[in-house]
């Protein structure tokens, strides 16, 4: 399945799911053909768990935030119970689906997304990590995750082996236009224009960079970028979770 999240006119971020293949589906085509949006998040879902339903496709949705992942929580069947009493309990009636990343957007929203972002990411995998270490599993986390409010958009690249799936982002707009200057879809980028992948959408040498190891990548909304390093860690009471 697939998913597509974008911040328009309405209040907060529209969102279309469908179990179906993103590249057969012709309502997203239509929709694609007519909706303009400053920012989006865009996901394709090969599921590493949980049932094939609307419910388990990214992006989650929670007021103005969108939130999508691409990675796993390793054994989240062995780790699933403490992570989801670790949710706020007025959150936990929001969780409809079955996977591992949107439990991790629920307890990034119980230590404060809202209020800091970078430090509410950081926390929750870092519980994630803990809770992993006593249950002995090794390796627990591969997350590229996209996080956004409409203003802004938070992309971190981490893994506890610290050997992480790719994520790369686009060069300087004014640089990349001027290496193809015959690509159509390059030349209707604007200045400030930054695009966040898994992997790139096309073999441009000098068009994508890649994000580094343990890094998280802030774009506000004029387009300018901040990189800084992502340190999971677990603070006082975090832990409070049965044995």
């Amino acid at each position: 399945g697939f998913g597509v999240g974008w911040y328009g006119t309405g209040s907060g971020p529209g969102v279309f799911h469908s179990v179906a293949p993103a590249w057969g589906n012709a309502n997203l085509r239509h929709l694609a053909a007519h909706i303009e949006s400053p920012l989006f998040l865009a996901h394709v879902r090969a599921t590493t768990g949980g049932a094939i339903q609307e419910s388990n496709c990214h992006p989650f949705r929670h007021g103005d935030w969108l939130f999508v992942h691409n990675g796993l929580v390793d054994r989240f069947d062995l780790l699933r119970r403490d992570l989801m009493i670790a949710v706020d309990p007025s959150l936990f009636p929001n969780i409809e689906g079955s996977t591992d990343s949107e439990v991790l957007f629920h307890l990034a929203l119980t230590f404060g997304l809202e209020d800091d972002p970078v430090l509410a990411l950081e926390r929750t995998l870092g519980l994630v990590e803990a809770l992993a270490e006593r249950q002995g599993v090794a390796d627990v986390l591969q997350a590229s995750i996209g996080v956004s409010d409409g203003e802004h958009l938070w992309a971190v690249r981490y893994s506890t082996a610290g050997h992480s799936r790719t994520l790369f982002t686009s060069a300087d707009v004014a640089a990349v236009q001027a290496l193809y200057p015959e690509n159509e879809r390059l030349q209707r980028m604007r200045e400030g224009d930054c695009i966040v992948v898994s992997e790139p959408l096309a073999d441009l040498p000098g068009a994508w960079v890649e994000i580094p190891e343990s890094t998280v990548m802030v774009v506000a909304g004029d387009g300018s970028r901040e990189q800084r390093p992502f340190r999971p860690h677990v603070e006082a009471g975090a832990m409070a979770v049965p044995a």
